[in-house]
């Protein structure tokens, strides 16, 4: 036993101090900055208290903000959008809906005799031809008529074979867009016709005066916006000649 009480008092009892790490460093040649640096350590652990780095430090600015709001600085730039959302356009002007030109549009129809305003009739404007096609199909189909296929098939035919007819005959030449905005604008007419056959039979006399000035209505409004929109000055009379033959296809599906 008094063995091992000896190996235990020598194993725990050592003359190690840091005048040996010193000369340890110098023997060794250490570099001299790096014992300075741990000697440096040591007095400031000894003199009270755990070593901090000055990254760790508090600052001595304090936090005025609150949560989820930064604390605002007049030397930070702030950083904003461009363009706010209200100069955003609308969403309707987005889309291409424009419901004063929509009701122009409308009013140059339903009066052949007005001028029409060449800028506003040259637009892409599908909202109203939609509209009135589909018041045309609703009012033959409150008349026993299911034509719904047959105005948009005719209606897709007719604007094919204008845009290539006006392409020949004008200058500067034409969008699809426009021919269907123009030819789908005067349809208003027709439907007008249509809602009459709802009221009353136009198998008769009557009701094929009422169409074939329905179907002069329809060619003229069309043939002014077109020569207004191109530039077609005396050439009224040829563009509503195949005009009315479209609309007498549509007159058709409304009187028969």
């Amino acid at each position: 036993m008094s063995s091992f009480e000896q190996f235990h008092i020598d194993f725990y009892q050592s003359n190690y101090a840091i005048e040996d790490q010193e000369e340890g460093c110098n023997s060794y040649g250490s570099d001299k900055n790096l014992c300075e640096r741990r000697k440096s350590q040591a007095e400031k652990q000894s003199a009270g208290g755990a070593f901090v780095p000055s990254d760790m430090l508090p600052s001595s600015q304090s936090y005025s903000g609150q949560i989820l709001q930064p604390a605002y600085s007049p030397d930070t730039p702030q950083l904003g959008y461009v363009d706010g959302f209200d100069e955003e356009p609308p969403l309707l002007e987005e889309l291409g809906i424009n419901f004063e030109h929509i009701w122009q549009k409308t009013l140059t129809v339903l009066n052949p005799m007005k001028p029409a305003d060449g800028s506003i009739m040259n637009e892409t404007d599908l909202t109203g031809p939609l509209v009135f096609c589909l018041a045309l199909g609703a009012t033959l189909l409150m008349a026993g008529k299911v034509h719904f296929g047959y105005v948009y098939g005719m209606s897709a035919i007719g604007c094919l074979a204008m845009h290539a007819l006006l392409n020949l005959m004008s200058v500067s030449g034409v969008s699809h867009g426009c021919v269907a905005s123009v030819l789908g604008y005067c349809l208003l007419p027709m439907v007008i016709l249509s809602s009459s056959a709802v009221v009353f039979s136009l198998q008769g006399t009557p009701g094929t005066v009422l169409a074939l000035f329905i179907i002069g209505w329809c060619s003229l409004s069309a043939s002014k916006i077109f020569t207004s929109a191109l530039a077609m000055e005396g050439q009224q009379l040829l563009i509503a000649y195949p005009c009315a033959l479209l609309y007498g296809l549509f007159a058709l599906l409304t009187v028969f």
